[in-house]
């Protein structure tokens, strides 16, 4: 329940919610037989998306303007600079619904082109229903692995790698889904456990690279310290060079 009242609390949570359920309802009433076949295909594609999404957006390089800085900051940087902050756990809303807007036209733009009759019931079936399904798992576990509860073998299996990324590399383990580590070892972008014995913390690591007092760090987190409720003695130590 704990997990539920967390998770349900961000907008972005219920409203992806809202369209995989609508999703699975209109095809269990007027859907295809056979267009849940392409559920799988949807799951498949998200895997992809959080990937790409992670390490191509989410780890850009720190814009040099302010107001760039601060949506990046709102959607992934802030998360690794504060870690067990509940609020700076999941993908932010308007994040979110461009993509499942933007993917949903996209497969139902490609699948009329070629001619496909059932055009909208490929795209329902793929994105809202197969990858927002996906999406909300990637939510769960990755909120699961920040907190400290008790947790199943997967669960603590995605936490031991999420961990690795958080607090040893963060140029590694991108995925977060359960199965999404065969993504990072094709891409070349895993931890092997002998490597890992070997590799030093990375410096400046909750801040990507960045020294803790950088500028803009300083003002992002003074702008969305009551947003996410962020106490003054948390960003004081956010911004410590050393310790």
């Amino acid at each position: 329940m704990l997990r539920l009242s967390i998770m349900f609390k961000h907008p972005a949570i219920w409203i992806m919610a809202l369209a995989c359920g609508l999703a699975f309802v209109a095809m269990i009433l007027a859907g295809p037989a056979w267009v849940w076949l392409l559920v799988p295909l949807g799951i498949g594609a998200q895997l992809l998306n959080e990937y790409n999404l992670h390490r191509h957006v989410f780890h850009l390089d720190p814009p040099r303007r302010q107001w760039a800085f601060d949506l990046l900051y709102q959607a992934h940087y802030g998360h690794h600079d504060f870690p067990t902050n509940h609020g700076l756990f999941f993908v932010p809303i308007w994040v979110a619904l461009p993509m499942l807007a933007f993917n949903f036209l996209a497969v139902w733009g490609i699948a009329a082109l070629f001619g496909a009759a059932d055009a909208i019931w490929i795209a329902v079936a793929i994105v809202p229903a197969g990858g927002v399904l996906m999406f909300m798992v990637y939510e769960w576990f990755h909120m699961t692995a920040h907190l400290n509860l008790p947790k199943t073998a997967v669960e603590r299996h995605v936490t031991r790698l999420h961990n690795q990324h958080h607090f040893r590399d963060f140029g590694k383990w991108f995925h977060v889904s359960p199965g999404g580590e065969i993504i990072d070892r094709a891409m070349g972008t895993d931890i092997d456990r002998e490597a890992l014995k070997s590799q030093q913390r990375m410096e400046f690591i909750r801040t990507l690279g960045m020294s803790p007092d950088d500028p803009r760090l300083v003002a992002a987190r003074a702008r969305f310290a009551g947003k996410y409720g962020l106490s003054t003695a948390e960003i004081t130590q956010a911004a410590r060079v050393s310790g």
